[in-house]
């Protein structure tokens, strides 16, 4: 008799934790359809289902805007190099400098300012993969170049 008694008592418990869960699954589904038909629920996972077909169209449109953006990227002046200098030693100070714009390659364009008491002169060299393109380049140019080449 004792045994049958524990024996219910722990079905009844069972089957008390089963029905627990069994509402709390049927009040939750209950909330998601509420005020839903059986059409309309199949119209509402059927609005969901192209919406999301839309969402990955949009996102894989997106990732190839992405990609051409950051090839042009390249293009545009990402690197900049400067250092200053007295080149003349009848002036004060460092005025005179060059500056490094180069692109993603390391393409671009150095220029540089000498500054002198009888005026100043501006020289710009074109770079290619961080060399001068048929010139040479003087000391700063190449210390701005490598300012800006320093990841």
């Amino acid at each position: 008799m004792v045994l049958t008694d524990v024996v219910f008592g722990v079905l009844f418990l069972w089957v008390s934790v089963l029905t627990f869960f069994v509402v709390r699954m049927l009040g939750h589904y209950n909330r998601l359809t509420q005020g839903i038909n059986r059409n309309g629920l199949i119209d509402v996972l059927e609005s969901l289902l192209q919406d999301k077909q839309t969402g990955e169209r949009k996102l894989k449109e997106i990732q190839e805007v992405l990609e051409h953006t950051k090839y042009e990227g390249l293009f545009h002046v990402q690197r900049i190099g400067l250092v200053r200098f007295n080149p003349f030693s009848d002036t004060g100070g460092a005025q005179s400098f060059t500056i490094a714009l180069l692109d993603g390659k390391n393409n671009g364009l150095v220029m540089t300012s000498l500054y002198a008491r009888a005026g100043n002169r501006w020289y710009i060299k074109e770079i290619i993969e961080s060399k001068g393109k048929g010139i040479e380049l003087s000391k700063e140019e190449e210390s701005a170049i490598r300012k800006a080449t320093v990841k």
